[in-house]
């Protein structure tokens, strides 16, 4: 990263050690943890995973209220890196507290898992707003893509190094039980996302920001109600969120969800880790890929690009047989996850007032969090229902189709 200034580098690390929990915490170790769990208490497969999409829903919905106050405050100076590091340790605490919950206690789990989500989509609010403090416009889709691939390499490292003391316990090489190896694999992913926090707290400061003022709390909710009449006034601000909206959901739930739907179709656990690492490993190149692409045609176009990869996802899903089937999968959600969201984050940066970045960052990512609320919602109800999570995976391309269809109607970048 010899191109890269010391403050995008620093916030780049943010993603190398956070993105650890996105696999193994959000994807990949704790759902195949807490899905064992709730099987040993008698809990069916269709029942497990409706209730981690409730889990997920709730979670998101607490953010979403709260993270519009707290982003609008954050406009004050000072005030954006207190929120960021408080979530930050909200969530690597709860994952480490992961490592000492009995097995037996699946409630508990998802509990925790609650407050993990919490932390982490928390600090994610305020980490996307520090964007527009760490670089200049013309290079938001460059670090924003190489965040977002540093990110899945960092992400390799403790998931290897927890998939090898899983394998090996459950190999009986180690003296170890899976249960025990799964623990550790959370208290390593707490490790290393606070490790790699450290350069953000350090070197990133708030650049952008208005004056403190008295009754800061009385005047966050009056800037909180102007804000959304500048957003309404902001047409492409305005329209741009209401695709968002719509798109984000589909990606938000088949990564939150995907490892729990492979489970449900048999696949073992292992060829689940074993994927879902290569993923990590493809997505890297091809979210730098997404970052020169849409430089060259523009951010707008390769968005297209990637919510079509994710309708043709959505669509073999329903099919979807054999590891085989959930290779492919993975392979085509690698090639576009990481770019789509990326892109969605510079497009959004360079449309906002970077003096009140974090209100309209709050609004980004209420527009981000209700959405998974939908999603995850959707499938969890579906799947109980019907029995069947693939016709709930299936159902998500109307997102994906009505996402796309309100982008194209998004102004460019300066029009109101």
């Amino acid at each position: 990263m010899r191109s890269y200034t010391k403050e995008e580098k620093s916030w780049m690390w943010y993603d190398w050690g956070h993105s650890a929990y996105s696999v193994i915490i959000s994807t990949a170790v704790f759902p195949l943890f807490y899905k064992a769990a709730a099987e040993g208490a008698g809990v069916s497969a269709a029942d497990s995973t409706a209730y981690l999409g409730y889990a997920i829903s709730i979670s998101t919905l607490v953010l979403a209220l709260l993270g519009r106050i707290l982003g609008t405050i954050a406009d004050y100076q000072g005030f954006k890196k207190t929120f960021f590091a408080g979530f930050s340790l909200l969530g690597i605490a709860a994952t480490a507290l992961l490592a000492f919950i009995p097995h037996n206690n699946w409630e508990l789990l998802l509990v925790c898992y609650m407050f993990i989500a919490i932390g982490s989509a928390g600090s994610a609010v305020f980490y996307d707003a520090f964007l527009v403090d760490v670089t200049v416009d013309d290079r938001m889709n460059k670090v924003s893509a190489r965040g977002f691939a540093i990110g899945y390499i960092g992400s390799t490292i403790p998931f290897l190094v927890s998939i090898a003391i899983i394998l090996l316990a459950e190999q009986e090489i180690l003296p170890l039980s899976v249960t025990s190896a799964s623990q550790i694999a959370f208290f390593i992913t707490a490790l290393w996302w606070g490790v790699f926090t450290l350069p953000m707290l350090r070197n990133v400061r708030q650049k952008h920001y208005m004056k403190r003022e008295p009754r800061i709390l009385t005047n966050s909710f009056k800037s909180l109600f102007q804000t959304f009449k500048q957003i309404k006034q902001h047409r492409a601000i305005f329209i741009f969120l209401l695709a968002y909206f719509f798109y984000i959901d589909g990606v938000g739930t088949i990564i939150t969800m995907s490892t729990a739907y492979g489970t449900d179709l048999g696949i073992e656990s292992t060829d689940l880790l074993i994927i879902l690492f290569v993923t990590q490993v493809v997505a890297s190149p091809f979210a730098i890929l997404y970052g020169r692409l849409a430089d060259r045609f523009s951010g707008k176009t390769m968005l297209y690009v990637g919510i079509c990869v994710y309708i043709v996802v959505c669509v073999y899903a329903y099919f979807m047989k054999s590891a085989f089937d959930f290779w492919v999968l993975a392979m085509l959600v690698a090639t576009s996850q990481g770019g789509i969201q990326a892109l969605s984050r510079a497009y959004f940066a360079r449309m906002v007032p970077k003096e009140n970045a974090n209100r309209f960052f709050g609004f980004y990512n209420i527009f981000d969090k209700f959405a998974s609320i939908l999603g995850p919602f959707l499938v969890g109800v579906t799947a109980q229902l019907t029995g069947n999570t693939s016709i709930g995976v299936f159902s998500l391309v109307i997102l994906f189709i009505i996402g796309i269809f309100i982008l194209m109607r998004v102004p460019e970048p300066g029009s109101k």
